[in-house]
């Protein structure tokens, strides 16, 4: 299992430096002079070249790009050109653990209620049961996400506006707080993220589910007279989460892309919202930065993967 992990760790390693030599590359082919936009109505030529030699962009492509990716390892994703001399790490770092948290507990939403549906669906196969779980499901997965954030927000106000409560529409409150003006503030956009990941995950938990209880092996079990709780727990469920947990990586993109949206939607000051005010001003740095980190998320989210992947196919352990 060590070898197999170093082998992943190392390609994870190979993907992120693919992530940011195509983040920088577009970043410096990218239309416009972000030092001409800076400076708008007060242009001036030497003070251009001053600033140019600053930023480091009168130097040659590879030399940037060196620098661009040795700042990485000490953190340092150079300076803003909508604030300047502002690093980029002080602009992001507040909005970092706000992200975090919100796809976070997305994800934790998302193994919680999603996997427990999905098996329950599979031993009430074709009931009532199964039938009312996934046309839940199905309209949850077939819905846009900015259905549910309206129809939150509308509800809200019409709540707010017929009992006088202040429950808020909008904001996020302290980052991993948990009073209870934090948690009114956070429970909206984290069961609205994590609405349509629930879906997605219940249903190929179900089907993977029944797939594993029509195998001989579950037949044969029960044949023995083993009781159905050890046949289902021990038997069926450990070969059914194996095509779960590859899932469990691959819906880090889909928080990361929800993430983005529902920030600027409920107005929460993460990186999207940072990152969509980014492109509006060309501050590639900023671009670039939040481009980065999303994808060490990512990649660290499928390290954890293969991590559990192999705690639920011993297969692995002996290749």
């Amino acid at each position: 299992m060590v070898q197999f992990l170093i082998k992943r760790f190392i390609g994870l390693i190979f993907v992120v430096i693919g992530v940011t030599f195509i983040t920088f590359v577009m970043g410096y082919f990218a239309p416009g002079d972000p030092i001409r936009a800076m400076m708008g109505s007060h242009y001036d030529p030497v003070v251009y070249v001053q600033l140019k030699h600053a930023y480091g962009l009168d130097q040659p492509f590879f030399v940037q790009y060196w620098h661009f990716l040795t700042g990485l390892f000490r953190l340092d994703f150079g300076l803003s050109y909508q604030i300047q001399n502002r690093p980029v790490w002080d602009i992001l770092k507040d909005g970092v653990p706000i992200s975090a948290e919100l796809g976070f507990w997305a994800l934790m939403l998302q193994v919680l209620v999603g996997i427990p549906i999905g098996i329950i669906s599979a031993l009430k196969a074709n009931s009532w049961i199964d039938t009312t779980n996934m046309g839940i499901v199905l309209v949850m997965y077939s819905l846009p996400v900015f259905v549910f954030a309206v129809f939150f927000q509308v509800l809200v106000v019409a709540i707010d506006n017929g009992t006088g409560a202040q429950w808020p529409v909008a904001n996020w409150g302290n980052a991993w707080h948990y009073s209870w003006s934090d948690i009114q503030f956070k429970i909206g956009p984290i069961v609205i993220l994590a609405l349509s990941l629930v879906a997605y995950l219940a249903r190929i938990t179900r089907t993977s589910m029944l797939e594993v209880l029509r195998q001989d092996y579950v037949r044969t079990a029960r044949a023995k007279g083993m009781r159905e709780r050890i046949v289902i727990y021990r038997h069926a469920l450990r070969n059914a989460l194996i095509p779960v947990v590859t899932i469990l990586g691959l819906s880090l993109g889909l928080i990361v892309t929800g993430t983005f949206f529902l920030e600027e939607f409920f107005n929460i000051p993460g990186i999207g919202e940072t990152t969509l005010q980014a492109t509006q001003y060309r501050d590639y740095p900023v671009i670039q930065a939040t481009a980065v980190l999303l994808a060490v998320a990512v990649v660290i989210g499928n390290l954890i993967s293969d991590i559990l992947y192999t705690l639920v196919d011993p297969r692995i352990k002996a290749s």
